[in-house]
């Protein structure tokens, strides 16, 4: 029986997915375990992989192979699986072979200087770097648009989170313009006496042992994954092997956990993605605001819970602090304080970390700005937002995040898209799972159960509003977000 142009497609697929199970596991050991002098080489190699990838979507053959499919009698994942096959090949082949190469290089050296130039607060040696990486990002924004009839800024933004464009983020975002200031401030009056806990000497080994039982404790799959430490705390590797990192303060122990926390919950549903399409793109993960929503749902609708909190204390005296009480970590950790750090903000005051970032990298984009003017607009958002000046702090300002460094423009709008997903499956969950009773019995199970049914197991054969839409009965509302933060930090 000839074999169908439908199954070569998925054969062609599973041979890049294995491509990209390589990628994505070198590239983790460069940011944890490769010592700095490999480097050079080890960007040269990534770059030839980078290239070997996009020859095999290059492969003349395809374009004749996606129109034949089409008129095979598929069934209905079938034909969505061919969407995603054609939508992540047209993605691929957009850009010509040199600039996917040096965009790889640029990339790579930016990224890797970074982590020295962050150290030591240097914005004028990173500054050359960062300039390569946003010249090549415009150009690979243009050539998207052209090809797609989008905006260059909404070009970008499809890779990470397709059907989203500017205007609809204008839509969702703006408004926060109005009401996020005023509610920080309402908190920070209502907590006026709430206190921190105080910094101390906590062991990274002690820290580490804490992580992995609250890992366990969400249902991290060890036999499919592992965690290590890295300058940036994140999620890589592939579904069957899902690498998480954290980086331990010896001063403050909650970082780390709730960075673990965080990463385990984009792990989890990369370990419970569909597997029999594990290998194609309908298999994969269906946006990066989904998957951000799933890490969000663990860290912030789930974990910064009392009830949550008091589950994990015994661990936390037994390996960290004796005396610590229930009272103390949950002001810690629902403390709303405006700080430099987005990673290590609280999740009241972290939309508007990613309000100024959403900003800047749009008008970068559009070359409304250019990169010599990143550090004053991001000084005067942050006043605005926050109260805070990063003038002459590029360590603490632009400086922090990892994303711009490899030309992730479009990316930074998923953190706040998928803290208000999160919102709206959480109050969705509500209706059918006691989701305390749950949490106090110590078995996450009914939890998990409903993110497989309504999430995980889904992967992409569902487009970002169906999928919303089918979980929770509506597309995506900002307005569950607002009540969650008033809910949880007011009432």
């Amino acid at each position: 029986m000839a074999t169908s142009f439908y199954q070569k497609l998925t054969e062609h697929f599973k041979s890049i997915y294995h491509l990209q199970h390589l990628q994505a596991i070198v590239g983790w050991d460069q940011a944890t375990q490769m010592p700095a002098g490999g480097n050079e080489a080890r960007s040269n190699a990534l770059s030839e992989l980078a290239i070997t990838i996009h020859q095999a979507y290059k492969l003349s053959a395809l374009d004749e192979w996606f129109d034949c499919a089409a008129e095979e009698s598929l069934d209905i994942p079938q034909q969505q699986s061919l969407t995603e096959m054609r939508h992540q090949w047209q993605q691929a082949t957009m850009l010509p072979a040199e600039l996917v190469r040096a965009k790889s290089i640029a990339g790579n050296r930016c990224e890797h200087a970074w982590r020295e130039q962050r150290r030591n607060n240097n914005w004028e040696g990173f500054k050359p770097l960062l300039k390569e990486v946003v010249t090549l990002s415009r150009e690979e924004a243009n050539i998207r648009a052209s090809m797609t009839g989008m905006l260059p800024y909404d070009a970008l933004l499809d890779q990470y989170e397709p059907e989203m464009t500017q205007q609809r983020l204008d839509q969702l975002f703006l408004p926060m313009n109005q009401w996020l200031p005023e509610l920080i401030s309402e908190v920070q009056a209502h907590q006026k006496s709430w206190q921190r806990l105080k910094p101390g000497h906590y062991d990274a080994a002690a820290q580490k042992r804490v992580g992995l039982k609250i890992m366990e404790y969400l249902g991290f799959d060890f036999n499919h994954g592992r965690l290590d430490v890295s300058v940036h705390p994140f999620c890589g590797g592939v579904a069957e092997d899902v690498r998480i990192t954290t980086r331990y303060e010896s001063d403050d122990f909650s970082r780390s956990l709730m960075g673990i926390v965080h990463e385990t919950g984009h792990a989890r549903y990369e370990q419970n993605l569909p597997q029999q399409w594990r290998t194609l793109p309908v298999g994969q993960a269906r946006s990066m605001g989904i998957h951000e929503s799933q890490s969000l749902f663990f860290e912030m609708q789930l974990a910064k819970q009392p009830s949550f909190l008091q589950q994990i204390l015994p661990w936390l005296r037994e390996e960290l602090v004796p005396e610590l009480s229930l009272t103390q970590l949950c002001q810690h950790y629902l403390k709303v304080e405006p700080s430099y750090i987005r990673i290590d903000a609280d999740e009241v005051t972290y939309p508007a970390h990613i309000l100024l970032r959403y900003q800047i990298e749009r008008d970068l984009i559009s070359g409304a700005i250019e990169v010599d003017d990143i550090p004053q607009m991001w000084d005067e958002l942050m006043q605005k937002y926050l109260g805070l000046s990063t003038a002459g702090n590029y360590r603490d300002g632009c400086m922090q995040d990892i994303h711009w460094t490899d030309g992730s423009f479009g990316y930074f709008p998923s953190y706040t898209l998928g803290a208000m997903y999160a919102a709206q499956f959480m109050a969705s969950m509500q209706k059918t799972v006691n989701i305390e009773n749950a949490i106090q019995g110590g078995d996450l199970t009914p939890i998990s159960t409903w993110l497989s049914d309504n999430i995980w197991s889904k992967g992409s054969l569902l487009t970002t509003d169906e999928l919303v839409r089918q979980a929770t009965g509506e597309t995506l509302n900002p307005q569950y977000f607002r009540e969650h933060l008033r809910n949880r930090y007011l009432n």
